[in-house]
């Protein structure tokens, strides 16, 4: 599967199977279709290049030209470069076999918030159900559980979640105190996160978070019309100014690593990329706005027709990201980062986040669900902290869950980087988590399609500056 598209100058051609990616002349970007269908055939090469000349008789390039192009498309071939073969799809078959381990919990500390998020998935932190803080027992049941269950493997995570986790602090420090006494004992390594809105950061929680927190996640949506609009206390009032000095603190203790400052933008700022440029400008140098994901009845959710705007405002973005790293001011966008030499492993490409099988939601009162976004959702009820997993029914589901089980997914040139998209949004805009939800999977598409063509930029500026 061959992908190819312009972006900023740059003739970009992408072997989706082999992960190659190839920035051409316009001769060879044109000859890339015309040559691909003939290659396979296994014809001699001057009979491709005789046949992909007939069907070029009518452009601008010359015979030579054209022989040139399509030799060195041809050497690609031969390399394992171009044109190669899907070797995964059977792969899958095996996968779907597999035992799994549970690595990872999203402990629900806290449903609860001091914020009234206009688009918040989690029902401002209730969770379509009762507001209620994780007791202290019940999450060292969840540590106890992820310990039991996650076999061999030796390194876990568990993110701090909500609500807002900063209102059951002494809950969290209590709960990383206990996961620190167990590792050695089990042999396991515990990675802890916080994700945090900030309101109730201070010094001694900054200070903890710096010691025990690998990663932080800070919630602010960029400017301070657009946060404040979006992210105010229940009173109505804005956040911003409460939370951007408290924020700067976690970035500059932390070194400007380890940490996010993560926004959301929706219909009401389709120039997302100022609020973007707004954080980076204020001295953020670890960066995520993501699109919400809202019912169509929501006035705030993204449309169809705000597709194109969308693309530009990436666009637009993807220069900015280009021109900072040149001014020696680097700021990464989390969507824009992509592994292009490595990646993650096989099974991760296929199937994503492990939603439902090695990733689990724990709510305050212990139960499990796929993830953090089905929860309070019966449907997707799979036990509890005690009992473990009851519905095995549902983790099989799960299971089956990667890109090839998504039709969408088969002939789509992102499917190893987006992993099949997010299960949840699937469920909840078709009913089924094996589908995919068509306008993010158009975003994503377009944001690999940045991120390429960032990393193609900065090489040529890189190679430049050595020379």
């Amino acid at each position: 599967m061959i992908h190819q598209y312009k972006n900023n100058g740059y003739n970009i051609v992408l072997d989706v199977n082999s992960g190659s990616i190839h920035i051409v002349d316009d001769c060879v970007y044109d000859m890339v279709p015309l040559l691909e269908a003939i290659v396979k055939t296994g014809v001699s090469d001057e009979t491709a290049i005789e046949a992909v000349c007939m069907a070029s008789e009518h452009t601008s390039y010359s015979s030579r030209e054209i022989e040139e192009a399509v030799r060195e498309l041809l050497q690609l071939y031969r390399d394992g470069q171009l044109y190669t073969e899907d070797i995964y799809e059977n792969y899958i078959i095996d996968f779907k076999k597999r035992s799994t381990v549970v690595k990872a919990l999203c402990l629900h500390v806290a449903h609860d918030c001091n914020l009234a998020c206009r688009y918040c998935f989690a029902s401002e932190g209730e969770y379509h159900g009762k507001r209620a803080l994780m007791s202290l027992e019940t999450g060292k049941k969840a540590l106890d559980f992820l310990v039991a269950n996650s076999g061999n493997r030796v390194n876990l995570e568990v993110d701090f979640f909500g609500g807002e986790p900063l209102m059951n602090w002494d809950v969290v420090k209590q709960l990383v105190e206990y996961g620190r006494s167990l590792e050695e004992a089990n042999n396991k390594k515990f990675r802890f996160t916080l994700t945090t809105n900030g309101v109730l950061l201070d010094d001694d929680i900054i200070e903890f978070a710096n010691k025990e927190m690998a990663n932080v996640v800070c919630s602010i949506d960029g400017r301070k019309e657009i946060n404040d609009a979006k992210r105010p206390f229940r009173g109505g009032q804005g956040s911003y100014d409460v939370i951007v000095p408290k924020f700067k603190k976690v970035a500059e203790s932390r070194e400007q690593m380890n940490y996010y400052v993560r926004g959301t933008f929706t219909h009401d700022n389709l120039d997302f990329s100022e609020d973007v440029k707004h954080l980076a400008d204020l001295g953020f140098g670890q960066i995520s706005v993501e699109p919400v994901v809202a019912k169509p009845e929501d006035s705030y959710a993204l449309r169809e027709e705000d597709i194109p705007k969308i693309m530009e405002q990436y666009d637009e973005l993807a220069k900015d990201i280009i021109r900072r790293r040149k001014e020696g001011k680097p700021v990464n966008f989390f969507h824009f980062m992509i592994d292009l030499s490595g990646g993650p492993c096989v099974a991760k490409r296929l199937s994503g986040c492990g939603a439902g099988t090695e990733y689990l939601a724990v709510t305050p009162w212990g139960d499990l669900y796929p993830c953090h976004q089905f929860v309070g959702n019966e449907d997707f009820l799979m036990g509890n902290v005690e009992e473990g997993i009851l519905r095995t029914d549902i983790r099989d589901e799960f299971k089956t869950c990667n890109v090839y089980a998504k039709d969408k997914c088969k002939k789509c040139f992102a499917k190893f980087y987006c992993s099949g998209g997010c299960a949840a949004n699937s469920y909840n805009f078709h009913g089924d988590i094996n589908d995919a939800y068509d306008l993010g999977c158009e975003l994503q598409r377009k944001r690999i399609e940045c991120a390429i063509m960032i990393k193609a930029a900065l090489a040529d500026w890189e190679e430049e500056n050595n020379e």
